[in-house]
């Protein structure tokens, strides 16, 4: 089992800054991936970014690219997501998720979920 905590998120003005964080603990692998998916209510989770544990390699969602930048820290086992220019339509519940296989953007491929944290951008 491996357990997610988030931290991080709550209310910024547009065009602000935030940054997101996921510490992993439990059963973890340099062979594991994370993710970062949002949620807003009667939509599905939207993936936004995911990294490869063992090489740093990252892939992003069109919508986020060059906005959001997802990162990790090895020692600390945690994954953050570094959010710039925030937009109003970046209201959402993040999440973030682990897999123990090399990346992917589809969130039923994900094995382990964090608890979900809120982020609202004001206009």
């Amino acid at each position: 089992q491996v357990q997610l905590v988030q931290s991080g998120g709550g209310l910024v003005q547009a065009g602000g800054s935030l940054r997101l964080s996921c510490a992993a603990s439990g059963r973890t692998s340099s062979s594991y991936a994370m993710g970062w998916f949002r949620q807003t209510p009667g939509k599905e989770r939207e993936f936004l970014a995911a990294i490869n544990w063992n090489d740093g390699s990252t892939y992003y969602a069109d919508s986020v690219k060059g906005r959001f930048t997802i990162s990790r820290d090895n020692g600390k086992n945690t994954a953050y997501l570094q959010m710039n220019s925030l937009k109003p339509e970046d209201t959402a519940v993040y999440h973030c998720a682990a897999r123990g296989r090399y990346l992917s953007t589809r969130a039923s491929e994900y094995d382990y979920w964090g608890q979900g944290t809120q982020v609202t951008v004001s206009s």
